[in-house]
């Protein structure tokens, strides 16, 4: 018991430190494939990481009229979706926080990031951040049910909530292929597009003119380098969780031996690979849809996640 005890820590602060890496892989990686389908050069793969650095050595300028919300919310929101990350298996599923790593604590996370965020950008009084605040709201009431929804079906079909139980129940063969899992991993989809500000919902690259963009204009320096950074963990934490969920296979699961977890690493390195390309097919392709159709778009994933509900009950029935 001590020894799994010890490699669940060590596995965990593994995964601690992987996250921090790979959350700027992905989002370096993904402005490369679509600055290439685009035929441009693009960024370096490491630009995200100078960006970063580069932020973290300037001095946080802060208005006089903030509170201390203001302050700290750049460092709860990065610690939150931080733990977030830490949660979600990604190589391996016999990590120390397994029995924290629930789906239902993962969407209270993040809601809580959100909610911060938008606390500090009305906090400011600048026009801007209000109406980042209020664009993040309405994605976030619009995408709320279909989460929901979404989630329901999953877990009724994988009879748990808690992720290493999941990618487990799938790995050991429990879920035949299923239309309603397809129409739910549709739902996510969706949902982690929004909740990323990503095309179809927003564009990247659009400075104040996107959600994100409009929440971070008042910051600077260090505070906006956690920002970013953690912007950077939440889209890492929509395709880990997908991943996790869907596409388990190369885990390393408890008892597997001491080369199962480099190969979880390889095969969670591909799968954010092949996240990052689907990510960027789906920018280049699709176009921005304005504020007006954003309740259009939630009633689309809506309908996908109460789609993929009544398909698995009429299944499980049957």
């Amino acid at each position: 018991m001590i020894v799994q005890a010890i490699g669940a820590a060590f596995l965990q602060l593994l995964q601690m430190g992987l996250v921090l890496v790979a959350a700027p892989l992905l989002t370096g990686f993904v402005s490369q494939v679509r600055a290439r389908l685009m035929g441009r050069q693009g960024p370096p793969l490491l630009q995200p990481f100078r960006d970063l650095l580069r932020l973290l050595r300037k001095e946080a300028v802060v208005q006089d009229e903030t509170s201390w919300l203001f302050t700290a919310t750049p460092f709860l929101v990065f610690s939150t979706l931080w733990l977030a990350a830490g949660l979600v298996p990604t190589f391996a599923s016999g990590l120390a926080l397994a029995p924290a790593a629930d789906l239902v604590a993962l969407v209270g996370l993040l809601a809580v990031a959100r909610v911060l965020t938008m606390l500090a950008a009305l906090d400011t009084g600048a026009g801007f951040g209000a109406l980042g605040a209020v664009r993040q709201s309405l994605v976030a009431v619009l995408a709320g049910p279909a989460m929901l929804m979404a989630i329901f079906a999953v877990a009724a079909a994988m009879r748990s909530t808690s992720l290493p139980r999941m990618a487990e129940f799938v790995l050991s063969g429990g879920v035949e292929p299923r239309l309603s899992l397809a129409i739910a991993l549709l739902a996510l989809t969706m949902l982690a597009l929004a909740d990323n500000a990503r095309m179809p919902v927003d564009g990247p690259g659009a400075g104040s003119a996107t959600i994100g963009g409009a929440t971070s204009l008042e910051y600077s320096g260090r505070h906006l380098a956690l920002i970013e950074a953690a912007g950077m963990l939440r889209l890492l934490i929509h395709a880990s969780l997908i991943a996790c969920i869907f596409v388990p296979w190369g885990m390393a699961l408890p008892g597997d031996g001491a080369l199962a977890p480099v190969i979880g690493l390889g095969a969670f390195a591909a799968k954010m690979a092949g996240a990052g390309v689907a990510l960027a097919l789906t920018e280049v392709l699709s176009t921005r849809i304005g504020i007006r159709r954003l309740g259009e778009y939630g009633g689309w994933a809506l309908m996908a996640g109460m789609l993929a509900a009544i398909f698995l009950s009429v299944s499980l029935g049957a």
